[in-house]
């Protein structure tokens, strides 16, 4: 069961809302992947299995929506049916469209930007996703850059995601996070992963082996003030890792048929994946599904080991104040 909206706006169910009091661990999810990056029913049952994993490794999953115009942090099962049977009914919600579909009581699957807007709001530092938006091919000439890209240089959370989606120009990406302050680090890798395979050509800016090396990195970001997101880039496992070049010829077939049909702005990105999974013989969901369930994995045991360090720290205050 969720609260009602809290002096915030937002209703935080009261199982996120305890583990925050208590200083536990939780983990923030996006919606956007649920409602418009696979069909039903498969998106409700990767959804509550990724919940499940977050649950078998120590922390609460709250996934973010904005249902009649209510931003939930949290939601219960029937509610992530509701989101998973209404699919793209919801609006596909940056931040920029958050003041929108709130003030018309409207549905929004949060996106990576805006699911980090509400995660800071109510105080979860950490939040996972499949991969992250960028600067899109051609980015030089038209301007098309991703919101979430601006949304890590100017909120404290720590995003784990398989890298950048490989739609994408993945080294103009990495240049606009150098420029917006954000902290990049590539998950027991020295090369940034390109969301489908584990290699892109780009050198991460730095290396991070292990859940408490993150948890530091997001401790120290928080101390410093720095006021800017981090993002920890985890190679999808090798054992499902698709064929890159397959995959690779088959996006860029979809970024020619995406160009011919005139398809802009959000619209490009469901439109791609869609057609690479129908090229790819359905191999690129797949992968989609086996990278999120790894984040999923990855970012719980960040989310402990940050909820483990925090309580020591302040156990370390509570003593030297004695």
């Amino acid at each position: 069961m969720s609260t009602a909206p809290s002096p915030v706006g937002v209703a935080v169910s009261a199982e996120v809302e305890a583990a925050l009091a208590s200083g536990g661990a939780v983990v923030a999810l996006e919606s956007t992947i649920i409602s418009h990056g696979m069909p039903y029913p498969k998106n409700l049952q990767t959804a509550m299995e990724v919940e499940a994993i977050v649950r078998e490794n120590g922390a609460v999953p709250a996934t973010i929506a904005i249902l009649d115009g209510v931003p939930h942090v949290g939601l219960n099962s029937e509610q992530l049916k509701r989101l998973a049977i209404s699919g793209t009914q919801f609006q596909k919600t940056a931040r920029r469209d958050i003041a929108q579909v709130v003030a018309s009581g409207g549905n929004g699957a949060t996106t990576v930007s805006a699911t980090m807007f509400f995660a800071h709001k109510v105080g979860i530092p950490i939040f996972v996703t499949g991969g992250i938006g960028g600067v899109h091919r051609h980015g030089e000439k038209t301007m098309d850059i991703s919101s979430d890209l601006t949304e890590l240089g100017k909120t404290p959370v720590a995003v784990i995601s398989a890298g950048v989606k490989s739609i994408l120009d993945i080294s103009r990406t990495l240049e606009y996070l150098e420029t917006q302050g954000v902290t990049v680090a590539a998950y027991q890798t020295n090369e940034f992963p390109a969301f489908f395979t584990d290699t892109s050509g780009c050198k991460a800016p730095c290396r991070v082996d292990s859940p408490e090396e993150c948890a530091k990195i997001i401790e120290a970001n928080k101390n410093m003030h720095l006021e800017s997101g981090i993002l920890i880039a985890v190679p999808i496992p090798k054992q499902h890792a698709a064929s890159g070049n397959i995959i690779e010829s088959a996006i860029q077939q979809a970024l020619k048929e995406a160009d011919d049909k005139k398809i802009t702005g959000n619209a490009i990105t469901p439109f791609i994946l869609d057609r690479v999974k129908v090229l790819t013989g359905g191999s690129s969901l797949e992968a989609n599904i086996a990278l999120v369930k790894n984040n999923a994995l990855t970012g719980a045991r960040i989310a402990v080991a940050f909820s483990d360090l925090r309580k020591r720290a302040t156990n370390r205050s509570v003593r030297s104040a004695l």
